[in-house]
């Protein structure tokens, strides 16, 4: 869901790494918050506790940053 936001993707084809984190932070604050209804649980924890919203960020950033702006596609399981 985050990297299929047009800001991010902009961002990452348009913008230095840290602009496009910071693109992606902001895209993820809007998940969590489209999301909380379904997972509560996760919302408190994203809002609550600083080390699991760090390592959340830094997660997706790092799956879906690059420098063409595609959105992220999971690999197929085997």
């Amino acid at each position: 869901m985050v990297s299929r936001d047009e800001r991010y993707q902009n961002a990452m084809r348009n913008s230095d790494e840290q602009s496009a984190r910071l693109e992606s932070e902001r895209a993820l604050q809007h998940v969590i918050f489209a999301i909380m209804a379904d997972n509560m649980e996760l919302f408190k924890q994203f809002q609550d506790n600083p080390s699991f919203k760090k390592w959340l960020s830094d997660l997706v950033f790092n799956l879906t940053y690059n420098k063409e702006g595609k959105p992220y596609e999971a690999s197929p399981s085997n």
